[in-house]
């Protein structure tokens, strides 16, 4: 039973702007716990039972919890020595501490447990149900009343329950029990009975069931009492886990026949809007998620079909907070089957209209974020059990029990709890990337973070290592749906080169690390293959450039659908597919694979693109969809797989397996690189290899399922000619996805493409460094970590570097410094400075400023200002002039005429970026 929560938040949720698209614009900052969440998910220190929590309830800042237990003690790492707690503890809702308020729950004979607690409306009463003899040693049976206030058993009260009771109800003057008795004082009340709430005498309600009641609760209005549990009749009448009887006679007003016969009720709670239920089964076909139910007329307006047995159920402020351990939330377009989700949270009703049924049920409203981890822990191995929210101080508490052993990976046994107020957990690192495929525009992007407390998080874009962002953006992330942000930086010039960092902050300001650094090289010419391929539509494209596990970008220009590596496939093998500096990833053929960071549908039409190179002879599967991720599939289908003779199958499933193949003697596990494309549309399915038509089928239909892409492995079984191997031994580069056909001219096209020219950059770091000190004339400073430019009193910088010759059939197209700022005190500078050859002869060890060399007289270049803060500067420099001296060794100097110095550092410092560079973009003529 959980009673109806009329709380108020502790705290005003507010979201700044209307934003919630994924980042691909700026967005504004995400503001408070992300609405409607009410509690952090940091545990809070709580003493726990050696036991087994069953129930809780809460009166005026005091937390009651029951079950099977000997004892509490406090926190692990904290002072003090275990008390006795005999299947009763109270606890102060804002310190977790024991009060003084002592209950003995026991029994002569067997072993007394705890299953049920209640508390009266005026708060001065606590009723407990179980299996029970006495309380403190008063007599009673099974149920019992506590005066709160002198926390002692009230001896009048005393009705007789024989068997367990496992929930309890109570109105101003009924308390409603639930359980596996089938007598009450000696009369016939089977499951379900109802006493006076003040003398324990028995009423006339009779709601008998067949078999055990497991939850009871009355309607807000108090007219109606709703029944959960495992049985199939109430009062003769057909009506299986759930029912509705009147709150005075138990007659029956609502019967229930769409929940499996193999599944039950466990919990029932209501709010001003509803009732909710938590539901258990086990075999085939069960029923283990919540039923949101209306008030008015009893009928459902939403089921979540999430597998993994809920225990309880407790709505607060528009959200369902729930204990379960959900592991299979497919069914409602959410997470596949796998790790356990033991604590929930979901709104309680659509904010728009509901969509359509699916299977015959609406699917509930989305989760939320609120992801507090649990484990399974003893007894059922079930993981948390009840829940309470109680008040002190103006501040929420999310109390919660049951079996489990640890919280958020910590050793806590049994209880713990969540406040309103104090998040100090921080979002994992963002894992970022960057990419350009044509001149003036870089691509940045990275994988969300998680937030065990905060769906929205605000991320800030750092460029060249400078302390102030350069773009926010705001994205929603969940612990099983971390999608690809992005944001495009048009600011970005032709041949330089520029870093990124991300770091991620929720809603309280806890901040993130930075990622690591993600570089990229703005081309001086559009890249043509890359570029085709997002100009084709392409809404997925994963070109394995990564450098860090386990993410994979997307390139599409608007997909952010990224990639989840598995297994660690081998990163950046070279060369790639394509002409250029991109690279493949390798795949070992036995447990490899990528899969899509989230669950979609895919359209009737579509084109799935991959290049490859193998030698296996164990066949696998290039690309594919399936409705599960780090698991095999058990739907799936639109995929191209490759037999062990090395021929090449795309398929897809419409009611039957329908497959377009390479010839008998067509293969490709010749160690090559092949291209190959897969389509389906309203001309039906053709399937293309190294720009040939390889067969066409005239099947213009799938079946429609959510589910993600999976590159280098997933199920084959039952395929046509199945290859040994489900996973793919070998190299695969550039795969890419369409919502719609290509074209066999637009394969053609891409074939053609991935052999033209494409720039290649060099990155050249400076050999040798120095500067002069006109104010200390004699001094040589070679050695230094930190490089000076000024006018007057005179610091000029001097830089020696190895110039490569241009690759051939290949010309400069594109030439950049880069320098990167000191951490010093105002290192930037108002002035001009000016990028000149050097045209005399110095070197770092003797070169002081009275033996300066002449330098020339034309500048290659100019930073006409720089800022102050460290971070990475680059100018571009005169292209002609340096393609004249390629392939040999060349110094630079850097000079100005004002008098505010510029300190940056050199190559004998250790600062990331720090030493200066050239960037040189070569082409072809």
């Amino acid at each position: 039973m959980r009673r109806s929560r009329g709380l108020t938040a502790a705290l005003v949720l507010s979201l700044a702007g209307a934003g919630t698209g994924i980042g691909l614009v700026l967005m504004p900052e995400a503001s408070a716990i992300t609405p409607p969440v009410a509690f952090t998910a940091d545990e809070l220190p709580t003493w726990q039972p050696n036991g087994i929590v069953f129930a809780m309830a809460q009166a005026n800042g005091t937390v009651f919890a029951g079950g099977t237990f000997s004892a509490v003690r406090p926190p692990d790492g904290t002072s003090g020595a275990e008390q006795e707690a005999v299947n009763f503890v109270a606890l102060d809702a804002a310190t977790g501490k024991p009060t003084s308020c002592k209950l003995a729950f026991t029994i002569g004979d067997g072993s007394a447990t705890v299953r049920a607690l209640a508390v009266s409306k005026d708060k001065k009463t606590l009723y407990a149900g179980g299996y029970f003899g006495a309380v403190n040693g008063t007599p009673v049976s099974s149920v019992a009343a506590i005066d709160i206030e002198s926390c002692t058993p009230k001896a009048a009260f005393h009705p007789g329950f024989p068997a367990t009771v496992r929930d309890l109800a109570v109105t101003d003057d009924t308390l409603y029990a639930a359980g596996d008795f089938g007598t009450v004082e000696g009369q016939t009340r089977e499951r379900f009975a109802a006493v006076d709430a003040g003398s324990g005498a028995l009423k006339p309600f009779v709601a008998n069931a067949d078999e055990p009641g497991r939850a009871v609760e009355v309607t807000p209005d108090g007219k109606n009492v709703l029944l959960g549990g495992d049985f199939f009749s109430v009062n003769g009448s057909n009506t299986h886990a759930l029912a509705v009887v009147n709150a005075t006679t138990g007659a029956v007003a609502k019967t229930y026949s769409n929940i499996p016969s193999n599944s039950v009720v466990k919990d029932i709670a209501t709010d001003s809007t509803g009732f909710y239920t938590g539901n258990e089964g086990s075999g085939g076909g069960v029923f283990d998620g919540r039923i949101g139910l209306k008030l008015s007329d009893f009928s459902e307006k939403w089921r979540d079909r999430c597998l993994g047995a809920t225990q309880a159920v407790l709505p607060y402020d528009g959200v369902l907070y729930s204990s379960s351990h959900a592991h299979d939330c497919s069914l409602e377009g959410q997470f596949p089957d796998g790790k356990r989700n033991f604590l929930n949270a979901q709104l309680t009703n659509y904010e728009g209209a509901a969509p359509a049924p699916v299977d015959g049920f609406v699917r509930s409203p989305r989760k939320l974020g609120w992801h507090p981890t649990a484990n399974d822990g003893l007894g059922e191995g079930i993981g948390p059990r009840a829940m309470t929210i109680a008040e002190k101080s103006d501040v929420k508490y999310m109390w919660v029990g049951g079996e489990f052993t640890a919280i958020n990976g910590k050793p806590q046994q049994a209880l713990t709890r969540f406040a309103s107020t104090g998040d100090v957990g921080a979002p994992t690192t963002p894992v970022a990337s960057a990419g350009s495929v044509k001149p003036g525009e870089a691509q940045v992007r990275w994988r969300t973070s998680y937030d065990a407390d905060d769906s929205k998080l605000t991320y800030r874009i750092y460029r060249n290592g400078s302390a102030s962002p350069i773009a926010t953006v705001a994205a929603e992330s969940l612990e099983w749906e971390r999608p690809q942000a992005s944001w495009n930086d048009t600011t970005v010039k032709a041949g330089q080169s520029y870093t990124y960092r991300v770091t991620a902050t929720d809603a309280a300001g806890n901040t993130s690390a930075l990622s690591a650094t993600a570089s990229v090289t703005v081309p001086s010419s559009v890249q043509s293959y890359p570029n085709q391929v997002r100009a084709d539509g392409a809404n997925l494209y994963w070109r394995y450039d990564d450098t860090v596990s386990p993410y994979v970008a997307d390139s599409s220009e608007s997909g952010n659908t990224s990639g989840i590596q598995l297994n660690a496939p081998a990163l950046r093998q070279t060369p790639g597919a394509i002409s250029g500096a991109s690279t493949a990833m390798g795949f070992n053929g036995t447990s490899q694979q990528v899969y899509s960071d989230h669950r979609q549908t895919v359209d009737s039409a579509f084109s799935v693109e991959t290049w490859f190179k193998t030698n296996t002879t164990r066949g696998g599967k290039l690309i594919g969809f399936g409705n599960n991720t780090t698991r095999n599939s058990g739907t799936y289908d639109k995929q191209i797989y490759m037999t062990n003779t090395g021929r090449l199958v795309f398929g897809v499933y419409s009611g039957s397996t329908r497959t377009v193949s390479t010839g008998l003697f067509d293969t490709y596990n010749d160690n090559k690189w092949h291209h190959v494309v897969g389509t389906q549309g309203p001309g039906g399915m053709e399937l293309i290899v190294d720009g040939q038509s390889k067969g066409t089928l005239n099947v213009t239909g799938s079946i429609s399922y959510e589910g993600f892409w999976h590159v280098g492995g997933d199920n084959l079984a039952s395929w046509p000619t199945k290859p040994t191997s489900n996973f793919f031994a070998g190299q695969i580069d550039e795969t890419a996805v369409y919502p719609k056909a290509l074209t066999a001219a637009q394969a053609k096209n891409h074939y053609d493409l991935a052999k033209a020219p494409s720039d290649t950059v060099s990155k050249v770091s400076a050999t040798e460094d120095t500067y002069i000190n006109q104010g200390a004339p004699s001094a040589a400073n070679g050695a230094t970590t930190s490089l000076a430019v000024r006018g007057t009193s005179a610091y000029e910088t001097y830089l020696r570097f190895n110039l490569p010759a241009a690759p051939a059939g290949q010309v400069l197209k594109s030439a950049a410094l880069q320098i990167k700022t000191s951490t010093q005190a105002n290192a930037g500078t108002a002035d001009k400075v000016s990028v000149v050859p050097v045209t005399g002869t110095w070197s770092g060890a003797s070169t002081t400023f009275n033996n300066k060399p002449t330098l020339g007289t034309t500048a290659l270049g100019s930073f006409a200002t720089v800022p102050d803060g460290s971070a990475v500067q680059s100018t571009p420099l005169d292209t002609a002039a340096l393609s004249s001296v390629l392939g040999s060794s060349y110094s630079l100097a850097l000079t100005s005429t004002g008098t505010d110095p510029l300190w940056i550092w050199s190559m004998e410092s250790t600062a990331a970026d720090a030493a200066p560079q050239l960037v040189l973009t070569f082409g072809p003529k």
